[in-house]
């Protein structure tokens, strides 16, 4: 899959996001969980990428079914939305 930089750069943001779930990425981006692990293995210098693997294992909010809290949901509700640039008020 050819995707843009700043794609590349999107799915590693929201990849170490703790609460946002493999699910988004998939749906956002076409990616399934081990097509993020690879992108992350071959984007990330080798020490971050251990760093992201330890830290995202067995982690409840990365995966959807595992998560206690609204499923479905990609975003916190306390979350900002951002807008041309601007981070809108609540």
């Amino acid at each position: 899959m050819n995707l843009e930089l700043k794609d590349i750069d999107r799915i590693i943001e929201m990849a170490w996001e703790d609460r946002t779930p493999f699910d988004a990425i998939t749906f956002q981006f076409k990616l399934k969980e081990q097509e993020v692990i690879n992108l992350m293995r071959r984007e990330l210098k080798p020490s971050s990428f251990r760093l992201w693997r330890a830290r995202v294992q067995g982690r409840a909010t990365k995966h959807s079914k595992k998560r206690t809290f609204d499923e479905g949901r990609f975003k916190c509700s306390r979350q900002r939305t951002i807008t041309n640039n601007s981070i809108s008020k609540r």
